[in-house]
């Protein structure tokens, strides 16, 4: 359907605010690479499928990587889980063999079944404090989170700590709902230098894509962490 046929002021006025307003705030802009990055984070946080199949060919375009596209969606998975994650997988591919890319891309991991608790540690520590080197022994959960979300997919190539942890707030503040952890990636965001500032003008640039009440909800996390 021809949204600019059925619904001509809408897009009249959804066009001019997330294209041109927002990506032009003084003060609030960021390099493509960076914007589309945290875009296409920001559309697996609330699911926006149809609106991240028109993104990625963008970002693409603007300096995010087949690697980095891949790479972002598989971290997606811990965060959002399999049954969120999977159509966008499914998107991804389908968009990069259109596009000619050669599938599967290189591969990434840096981890073996056997040391992959022991780096999943290690980058927990580097992101949020020493006292994180403890945390994986509260239980199996702790355990999985250490070995699996942050040995499995933090420790792999394509995407540096920073980024990884970046795409991390994104997928916490675009599904809502998970405020302490949002507060707490906030905080790892800023210990990798990611700083407040950045992070404001994060959540302005994916404002559109998951409207003010989690934009404003992720503003108030960032301001607790800054604290």
């Amino acid at each position: 359907m021809n949204l600019y046929k059925t619904d001509p002021e809408f897009m009249e006025r959804m066009e001019h605010f997330t294209l041109e307003e927002v990506v032009k705030e003084p003060g609030q802009e960021l390099p493509d690479d960076v914007r589309y990055l945290t875009i296409l984070s920001t559309l697996l946080g609330c699911q926006g499928l149809e609106v991240y199949k028109n993104k990625l060919p963008e970002a693409l375009e603007h300096g995010v990587t087949p690697v980095m596209a891949k790479e972002m969606v598989y971290q997606a998975v811990d965060y959002l889980g399999l049954g969120r994650v999977m159509p966008f997988l499914e998107a991804a591919n389908e968009i990069l063999t259109a596009r000619g890319v050669e599938l599967p891309l290189p591969d990434q991991a840096t981890t073996t079944m056997e040391d992959r608790l022991e780096k999943g540690v290690q980058a927990q520590a580097e992101i949020f404090g020493e006292h994180m080197k403890e945390a994986w022994k509260a239980g199996h959960i702790n355990r999985w989170l250490a070995a699996n979300c942050f040995g499995d997919y933090y420790t792999r190539g394509g995407l540096d700590l920073k980024q990884r942890e970046l795409i991390t707030f994104c997928f916490l503040a675009a599904q809502g709902g998970c405020e302490p952890q949002l507060t707490a990636h906030a905080k790892g965001n800023m210990n990798l230098g990611n700083d407040k500032d950045f992070l404001v003008r994060v959540v302005s640039q994916c404002l559109p894509y998951i409207g003010y009440p989690r934009s404003l909800n992720a503003i108030g996390c960032i301001n607790q962490a800054a604290e």
